[in-house]
């Protein structure tokens, strides 16, 4: 009995529920077709058209399949998209068949009219596709033209590396193209063309003077000095320093080099000065000391002197120490390998390293560079203090440019290219539409 009960209970709720349904589905019908008979509002009538067919699985009233017909074929238009316009049109097409299946009189104005509706629908589908079909052929041009770019781009990335200058920095490029560069703590030499003269690899110093650059392996009291003539783009080592003296182990003080080539530095355990000559590549040594010491006694800047290259001044007895240039000459004390004073041959002046400056760079274009305690100053052939030379070789005047593109990565611009010896490469939207067109 209770079995019997359950089954008809079922059977009731399963009919009232399919009942409810299309109740529902009815409702929702009539007030579709309100909206647009009576208010020609085909967009609430969509609404109300949908919200029916979620109540029922097919369209079996032909009046409703042409109702959906026309609400999706006045709706089509207002969609932002081609894609929604043809899904519109593809569900106006459907319901117009779904009349066919439903119409059985075919001389029906209804008939007629669908049929004349149904090929307008097909018409504008095609329209539909060909929009869409050439919108997919744009956005597969588009697709291959970003390709194309970023081939491009790579391209250029791959050649733009190349022709980098890996350095942290790059000083300015001096008057005769060439600049210092700095990697790592090391220093080298590269040219205005971004070719690397002297790789950043061993020297952790660097200076640069009147149209020379010194690289050495330490700041002070080097042991290594490479010297580069930007002049006529030549360098070379100095010579070791035991090759200047036997105990001496580093080149001690380094003066600046100056405009006419020559260079002095001052080696430990030395009795003179080293004076090389950057132009001849040689060591420059007084040819004949008795012969100088013989002219500066002549003119009374000396009281005596001996063939062993000692001089007397005054009371006091020193060792000659060579020439700076301009008549200036270092003196020794006996057995010391520290200058005690340096001799203006030019009036005579005493410039005592204690009271005066320790270290004399060379002659040149009437001054030298003077060093006391650190300090640099320049002073003339009788000690007098005067302004600092203009190092008029540090004017660059080329076309190139230096840019740092990130760290550690510079690239040497010319007339809106990348250059690299021979090689240039255009930027990049240069490069691009070259390769577009």
């Amino acid at each position: 009995m209770k079995k019997i009960t359950l089954v008809l209970l079922f059977i009731s709720a399963s009919t009232l529920l399919a009942q409810s349904k299309e109740d529902f589905a009815k409702v929702f019908l009539k007030r579709a077709k309100n909206a647009v008979q009576e208010d020609i509002d085909f967009a609430s009538a969509r609404i109300s058209f949908e919200k029916a067919l979620e109540y029922i699985d097919t369209i079996t009233d032909k009046e409703v399949a042409l109702l959906g017909r026309s609400i999706y074929l006045d709706q089509y238009e207002l969609q932002p998209t081609e894609e929604l316009k043809l899904d519109f049109l593809q569900k106006s097409l459907k319901y117009s068949k779904q009349y066919f299946l439903l119409e059985n009189n075919k001389r029906s104005d209804a008939f007629s009219d669908n049929l004349s509706t149904q090929i307008t629908i097909t018409d504008l589908i095609k329209e539909v596709k060909q929009k869409l079909a050439l919108k997919e052929q744009e956005r597969l041009r588009k697709e291959r033209e970003v390709r194309k770019i970023d081939s491009l781009k790579a391209v250029w990335s791959i050649q733009a590396e190349k022709l980098s200058v890996i350095a942290d920095t790059i000083y300015n490029f001096n008057k005769n193209k060439f600049a210092i560069f700095e990697n790592k703590g090391k220093f080298g030499i590269v040219n205005d063309k971004a070719i690397t003269v002297v790789k950043a690899t061993e020297f952790s110093f660097a200076s640069s003077f009147e149209g020379y650059i010194l690289l050495q392996d330490k700041q002070k009291n080097p042991t290594k000095i490479y010297y580069f003539n930007t002049n006529n783009g030549s360098g070379n080592l100095l010579p070791p320093p035991s090759d200047i003296s036997p105990l001496a182990t580093h080149y001690g003080q380094v003066m600046l080099p100056r405009g006419n080539g020559r260079l002095v530095t001052y080696p430990n355990n030395c009795f003179e000065p080293l004076v090389f000559d950057l132009n001849q590549n040689k060591v420059v040594r007084v040819a004949n000391v008795e012969e100088v010491l013989k002219a500066l006694k002549k003119n009374d800047i000396i009281k005596k002197y001996n063939k062993d290259g000692e001089l007397k001044l005054d009371k006091e007895r020193y060792n000659f120490g060579g020439h700076l240039g301009g008549g200036v000459h270092p003196l020794y004390q006996e057995g010391s390998y520290n200058v005690f004073a340096y001799l203006c041959s030019v009036d005579g002046t005493v410039l005592y390293v204690d009271s005066d400056l320790e270290y004399l760079g060379a002659f040149y274009e009437n001054k030298l560079q003077g060093i006391k305690e650190g300090e640099v100053s320049w002073i003339n052939q009788n000690g007098t203090e005067v302004s600092e030379p203009k190092d008029k070789s540090a004017i660059y005047d080329g076309e190139s440019k230096i840019v740092k593109i990130e760290d550690g990565i510079y690239r040497i611009f010319s007339q809106d290219k990348i250059i690299k010896g021979d090689e240039t490469l255009e930027k990049l939207p240069a490069f691009l539409r070259k390769f577009k067109k």
